[in-house]
């Protein structure tokens, strides 16, 4: 039964109406065309026509709806008397529907690819009128309004147009612009209403603030189209990552984070000194709690605030770009946070998460789940993903917690998890969501990285979709990271027994992709510092730790270092203050960053350390069986090109004398790097700077070396020939 005119103009009032457009704005009546409006608390309104009549309009409801007599009037204004003060505004009411037809059906369909052209708030003109276009996904709302300052943050002034087929509520308002602060006010389906932050903001207020904040439209000026043409994820080019907490890097003198300019000329001169390729940041995405590190994010398409505006961002991507530098985010599609602000029941119901606890929260961490199984949700998290590659120049993605989507019992117990159809424990909605996203990536931004913080032996992770596998071009090693960790954490005496820990990894070296990580969590809660993990006394443990980075930057596979452990940090990393730069600046720690620069530019510029990271036949051991002294050697090479390296390293403190090893090549072996060197800090012993080989075959070769191996060091040597 239809309502009465009453009860019409009661859900009017009460902001209870789902379908405000109907009874809004340029309305026919039995008399003619007529206007309405609803201006809660105004003591008058007045209708301004176009041809400069002035037309009071009158009261028709107590909750502030006011009504024109019968007029002719496509464009139109009205003047609010606030009893005091009035106000000019355009009437958003007299706007038709904003998104088109294909629009809403690629909505409906899930394939908006470039979600925050669409959804969001838009700086636009309708008509001649500027203004900003508001759309949000809510399709199980009763009501959504846009709030803002600009009507009191009042739900009941600017109630949206709802878009059945796609589940998206719509408004055009005059004459806002960017910089705007709004939320979206949702009257659920049991009659709670609550303020929720726009899921597809382009910019956010800092927390403990909670509200979105309209964005200009992105108009960078980019200068790196030439690094963009070059950019390729190829295997055969050195890749090493200098991974940053961007707020805790370094601090200006009153304690804030230093803003992107800042980070610009500090951060980026430093990177490139050091000879990394790439600079990772944890997640910049916006996120309430900074003891989060990023990690449980609510804003996928809002940089975080603190750090100054998406313009600036784009800018220092840029000036990494014109200094040789690429970038990589963490990015999080694994989970998110319950506040309240957020995604969380954010119509009303389960719309993002899952309803079911034992497929949508996650016990560890206290977030919940993305329902990867509904098509709206993926179109939104790949939306995003493509989004920060695109607007933000983004060199690549490193996706946290991948082993936590591809498995349903992941951190479960038995009864707390639920089988997917086959009655198995691999989650299949986040298979197929992450090879979605890696086609998508490689369609849309070609080149571009797509990294997997994966734990387990899920096979392919780094193998092509049409080959069965997920589409990463990287896996970060975590087997290894733990295998070597707990061996050098080991007192050299018993390393011995725990030889097979730095063997073990080339077992499967070459079955993925992979990144050698020493990321964040290897230096928080306990686990202490990179340089803390190192056993003996002062001179052992960063002897140890410059042996370990040896080892690390000559093994398969590309590299990843957090930071202050390039200057070997003695601290865990606190997120809350800055690195230990009194520290970096001692001679004895300054010493072991300048081994970490030289052995990047050897990485850089040694094709066999870095062409061959995924080549089976670009590694040889030599020495892997040598338990009872601790000592490895090994050779990096490109086919049969006779410049291969040789690698030994001895981990006891105790030097070596005349230790035979075989070698391919007659001829002089000269020392490219030693870290006992006394410019890295070690004691001085070596070789004299090179040693010529013998007859005397030894490891499967007709020609060997009898060499001095310096207490806890790594030795590389380059045939001259």
């Amino acid at each position: 039964m239809p309502a009465s005119a009453d009860e019409t103009l009661d859900a009017l009032a009460a902001g209870t109406h789902a379908d405000p457009f109907s009874v809004l704005g340029p309305c026919h009546g039995p008399l003619g065309t007529f206007v309405r409006t609803l201006q809660p608390g105004a003591s008058g309104v007045t209708l301004l026509c176009g041809t400069g009549l002035e037309l009071p309009m009158t009261r028709v409801h107590a909750g502030g709806i006011f009504e024109s007599a019968p007029v002719e009037a496509t464009s139109y204004r009205l003047r609010i008397d606030w009893g005091g003060s009035s106000q000019e505004i355009d009437d958003p009411y007299r706007y038709g529907p904003l998104l088109g037809r294909d629009e809403i059906r690629d909505l409906a369909e899930g394939r908006k690819l470039r979600l925050a052209e669409c959804l969001g708030a838009i700086p636009v003109a309708i008509g001649g009128v500027e203004g900003v276009r508001f759309a949000v996904w809510a399709p199980n709302a009763r009501r959504v309004s846009v709030i803002g300052s600009f009507n009191g943050w009042d739900g009941r002034r600017h109630p949206m147009r709802f878009r059945h087929d796609a589940g998206v509520w719509e408004i055009f308002i005059p004459e806002l612009s960017a910089g705007t602060l709004y939320k979206y006010e949702i009257l659920q389906h049991s009659g709670e209403v609550q303020q929720k932050s726009d899921p597809v903001a382009r910019q956010v207020e800092g927390p403990p603030a909670t509200a979105s904040i309209v964005a200009p439209v992105p108009a960078f000026r980019w200068r790196d189209g030439a690094w963009c043409a070059a950019r390729e994820a190829r295997s055969d080019k050195p890749l090493s990552i200098y991974e940053v907490h961007a707020p805790s890097w370094r601090r200006h003198p009153d304690g804030r984070p230093l803003l992107w300019r800042e980070l610009a000329d500090t951060l980026i001169p430093y990177v490139r000194d050091l000879g990394f390729t790439h600079i990772e940041f944890l997640p910049l995405t916006a996120h309430p709690f900074g003891g989060s590190w990023g990690y449980q994010p609510l804003s996928q398409f809002a940089p975080l605030p603190a750090l100054g505006t998406p313009e600036e961002l784009a800018d220092f991507v840029d000036r990494c770009h014109a200094a040789g530098l690429g970038v990589i985010l963490d990015w999080v599609p694994g989970h998110f946070p319950t506040d309240a602000h957020g995604l969380v029941r954010f119509d009303g119901t389960a719309l993002y998460e899952h309803e079911d606890p034992r497929e949508g929260f996650h016990q560890d961490w206290n977030t919940l789940i993305y329902n990867l199984g509904r098509t709206e949700v993926r179109n939104f998290l790949i939306a995003s993903a493509v989004f920060w590659l695109e607007t933000f120049h983004i060199d690549g993605l490193r996706v946290d917690a991948v082993a936590s989507m591809l498995y349903r019992d992941y951190s479960r117990q038995p009864g707390e998890w639920i089988p997917n159809r086959h009655g198995g424990r691999e989650n299949l909605e986040a298979v197929a969501f992450l090879r979605e996203l890696s086609a998508a990536i490689a369609e849309n931004v070609p080149g571009a990285m797509l990294i997997a913080e994966e734990s387990t032996a899920w096979p392919g992770v780094s193998h092509p979709v049409e080959q069965g596998g997920l589409g990463f071009t990287h896996k970060w090693n975590m087997g290894w990271m733990h295998d070597t960790l707990r061996y050098v954490g080991h007192d050299p005496v018993h390393r011995k027994f725990s030889h097979h820990d730095m063997t073990f990894g080339l077992v499967y070296a070459f079955s993925e992709r992979f990144v050698l990580p020493i990321s964040h969590d290897e230096v928080v809660h306990g686990k202490r510092s990179l340089l803390g993990k190192m056993p003996g006394d002062a001179w052992q443990r960063l002897a140890n730790l410059r042996l370990y980075l040896a080892f690390m930057w000559t093994q398969p596979g590309k590299k990843l270092l957090f930071m202050g452990q390039e200057f070997g940090q003695s601290a865990e990393w606190n997120h809350d203050a800055e690195l230990n730069w009194p520290e970096a600046a001692t001679p004895e720690h300054a010493a072991l960053r300048l081994l970490l620069r030289d052995l990047n530019h050897l990485y850089r510029d040694t094709p066999s350390l870095s062409c061959t990271d995924f080549d089976p036949d670009g590694f040889r051991w030599v020495v892997e069986d040598d338990a009872d002294q601790s000592v490895f050697a090994w050779l990096r090479h490109v086919g049969n090109d006779p410049n291969a390296l040789l690698v030994l390293c001895n981990f006891t403190p105790v030097p070596r004398e005349r230790y035979r090893v075989g070698v391919p090549l007659p001829g002089r072996w000269r020392e490219v790097l030693n870290t006992d060197a006394v410019e890295y800090g070690g004691s001085g012993l070596g070789n004299l700077g090179g040693i010529d080989s013998d007859d005397r075959p030894a490891h499967g070769f007709a020609q060997s070396l009898s060499l001095t191996l310096p207490p806890l060091a790594a030795l590389i040597l380059r045939a001259e020939s």
